[in-house]
């Protein structure tokens, strides 16, 4: 098959081709390597700042739209999936419909129906929008709900579900925005991950508890690393002789792969009930998740028995309970550590995330 895969989320475009090239399909990827992110893609498509910027993205573009023909397949990463205004967006979404055979949204991130099932619909305890029946206030979810509420951007997103041949959610959170108004075409597949060649990390006797906490500043109080990292540094001035806190902040990919090595936990999604790319990365590499880890998220992916994600509540107090937990009984490291890297080669290797992706793709053409 002839895959064209637009936009990036976390990797999760760049690793899912590396599968199905793996598989013998011919798989592009066209993105702006998620902005300071850089991760890999075949064809690059930036904006740069300022009117001369938006320019030359949109002559960039005009002169790429030609090559985005004859696919048999064309997935975007969101109904945003370019960095253009939605009104523009609908007219490439338009083209791009007319000139390749099936289109696929992909359910990965920020849209209206994520934001619709938080806000109004509240289909789940916590959320990045939502505690319970009550709707958090902090600047960023505000600006979400406004950007996203009448606005173009739900017409647009409204335009490609209704459209589109299939929506494929990657977390469960999304299955749910997703699955109660798309039920016959939307569809769970995990997120890939390229396993490490090297052996799971292991705590060692003896050695402080090393964790880690990478923080995007433009987005820390909206996925609750403020609150997470205030919990680590609350439970390494308890424990300074036993616990190691390393901090990466708004750093390219490569940079922040290199400081997470060698970490024993990491500290991510506080508001989620399931761990995206980088903790699901780290889980990889033997480096135990503290984060969202609910009963669903294990549910959904068939899992029984391997559970090792150490779950917490969207409050401070949850998270230094179970970071201190860990730091004071650091034993329990090895066994999670195993399990960690086991959950993900189960559930998320990205060749078996690539034969899934396949099996969809042939079925709708």
């Amino acid at each position: 098959m002839k895959i064209l895969l637009i936009g990036e989320y976390s990797n999760v475009h760049a690793t899912l081709a590396a599968g199905l090239k793996a598989l013998g399909h011919e798989a592009t990827v066209l993105s702006n390597g998620d902005f300071w992110k850089d991760y890999p893609r075949d064809i690059d498509l930036v904006r740069k700042p300022g009117h001369w910027g938006g320019l030359t993205y949109m002559a960039r573009l005009a002169a790429l739209l030609p090559r985005l023909r004859g696919y048999d397949i064309v997935q975007l990463i969101n109904p945003l999936f370019l960095e253009l205004k939605a009104e523009r967006m609908g007219s490439i979404y338009d083209y791009l419909r007319r000139h390749n055979k099936k289109m696929v949204m992909g359910a990965f991130g920020m849209d209206w129906y994520w934001v619709n099932c938080c806000v109004n619909d509240k289909l789940l305890r916590y959320s990045d929008f939502n505690i319970g029946d009550r709707l958090r206030d902090d600047a960023e979810a505000m600006l979400y709900r406004r950007e996203w509420t009448g606005t173009a951007k739900e017409t647009l997103n409204k335009k490609i579900a209704a459209d589109c041949d299939a929506i494929v959610a990657g977390l469960y959170e999304y299955w749910v925005s997703y699955h109660p108004t798309f039920p016959e075409k939307t569809t769970f597949i995990p997120y890939p991950i390229k396993m490490p060649d090297a052996a799971p990390i292991q705590w060692r006797q003896g050695e402080k508890v090393k964790v880690f906490i990478g923080i995007n500043r433009e987005r820390s109080a909206y996925k609750g690393t403020d609150i997470m990292l205030r919990a680590a540094q609350e439970v390494q001035r308890r424990h300074p002789d036993k616990m190691e806190l390393r901090i990466a902040e708004s750093v390219p990919y490569a940079q922040y792969c290199e400081m997470m090595d060698g970490s024993d936990m990491i500290l991510d999604q506080l508001y989620s009930y399931t761990p995206s790319m980088n903790p699901l990365l780290a889980m990889s590499k033997g480096i135990v998740c503290v984060g969202g880890g609910e009963p669903e998220n294990y549910e959904i992916l068939g899992e029984q028995t391997l559970r090792p994600i150490v779950n917490v509540l969207p409050n401070e107090a949850s998270v230094t309970a179970q970071i201190e937990a860990i730091v004071l009984h650091p034993e329990q490291l090895p066994g999670l550590q195993r399990d960690s890297a086991a959950y993900v080669r189960k559930h998320h290797d990205y060749m078996k995330v690539a034969a899934a992706y396949e099996r969809l793709y042939r079925v709708l053409l």
